[in-house]
């Protein structure tokens, strides 16, 4: 047993001093020793100068119309048929669903009626009166009768009127609410159609509260569809919300489409690269040369007397792959040193190779 346990200690050891040359190999793997604090560490540095472009907002999101809405019937009552289902699609005044008829037409019948009475009161009463019989309040109030039921027939007739729903407009239905036999209320809803004749097609995104305030309605934007990868779609910021969305804590961002010959959908998926007015000048370096970035904040080393690496706080402001841009961090930084960070601490002693 001790003689096994020594066997395993040698061979992690070995292993240690395997990893510790491979640690000292560079890219090619010739061995290179690791500086001491005390010598210059080399490194190879680059020239800072910022740059300026439009700033560009990324943001994605679900396709609707501006033509979207909800439908109802205008009084409550037993759902009679319903005529269409979801993705039909519709045409302008189709009748899309009813109500029972039989309690709307008593309804009706009844203030026929009433109205029917106050009719002939008032024509009784309008004899009496001229034959000096009825008096002039009698008069008046048979006329105001007759006025309020009136009314209340027009209101009946109204009402029988907008039992049913019709289509608003050419487009599709998006979602079914109801079924023959439920009793609803009146305004409740029934159906959700949108219009799509008019190819009033917009993408609603969630944007940061800075990506609200860069952006400006009227601007440009790009979309890239999900179902339609090969196309882009040119849009312009429509409208912007005034308010947060207390759920997830953005701003909503309408973008119109420009008209299009292509056969979209309500709730396809898009993304959006909306070109902002607003320019951004920042610095552009090697990602390389970025060290511990978390979020929009990361550390790198930079010199201003050739000598010396400093460490330094930056601020970040996007990554393009290739590239970090610096929008923070670097405005008396003098050199970026972009080779050799790995082996350098604050003050470290440097010397600049080509």
């Amino acid at each position: 047993m001790k003689r096994i346990h020594t066997s395993f200690l040698s061979s992690l050891a070995f292993i240690a001093i395997l990893a510790a040359v491979q640690a000292c190999s560079d890219s090619k793997g010739n061995t290179r020793s690791i500086p001491s604090r005390s010598e210059a560490v080399p490194v190879k540095v680059m020239a800072l100068e910022k740059s300026s472009s439009a700033a560009a907002v990324i943001a994605s999101g679900q396709l609707s119309t501006e033509d979207e809405s909800i439908l109802g019937f205008k009084i409550g009552g037993v759902v009679s048929r319903v005529l269409v289902k979801e993705g039909d699609a519709v045409k302008k005044g189709q009748l899309l669903a009813t109500l029972d008829q039989t309690e709307i037409d008593a309804t009706v019948a009844q203030a026929r009626h009433g109205f029917e009475k106050a009719q002939r009161d008032y024509e009784r009463t309008s004899h009496l009166y001229h034959d000096s019989v009825a008096t002039l309040e009698q008069w008046q109030n048979s006329q105001t009768a007759l006025d309020v039921a009136r009314e209340q027939l027009a209101a009946a007739r109204f009402n029988k009127s907008h039992a049913e729903i019709r289509a608003a407009g050419n487009g599709y239905v998006l979602s079914k609410f109801i079924n023959p036999g439920q009793v609803v209320g009146a305004g409740e809803r029934a159906l959700q159609c949108n219009v799509t004749a008019n190819g009033n097609w917009v993408l609603k995104v969630s944007v940061s509260d800075k990506q609200w305030a860069l952006l400006k309605v009227g601007e440009k934007a790009a979309i890239s569809i999900d179902a339609f990868p090969d196309q882009s779609f040119p849009a312009v910021i429509s409208r912007k919300s005034e308010t947060v969305d207390r759920q997830t804590g953005t701003f909503t961002v309408e973008l119109r489409l420009d008209a299009t010959k292509a056969r979209l959908a309500t709730g396809m998926f898009g993304s959006a690269k909306i070109q902002s007015a607003q320019t951004n000048t920042f610095w552009s370096v090697p990602y390389e040369s970025v060290l511990d970035a978390s979020g929009d904040e990361g550390f790198v080393f930079v010199t201003r007397d050739d000598k010396t690496a400093h460490k330094q706080r930056v601020t970040v402001a996007s990554f393009d792959g290739q590239h970090i841009n610096i929008r923070g961090g670097l405005e008396d930084a003098g050199k970026l040193i972009i080779s050799g960070s790995a082996y350098l601490s604050d003050n470290s002693p440097i010397t600049i190779i080509q």
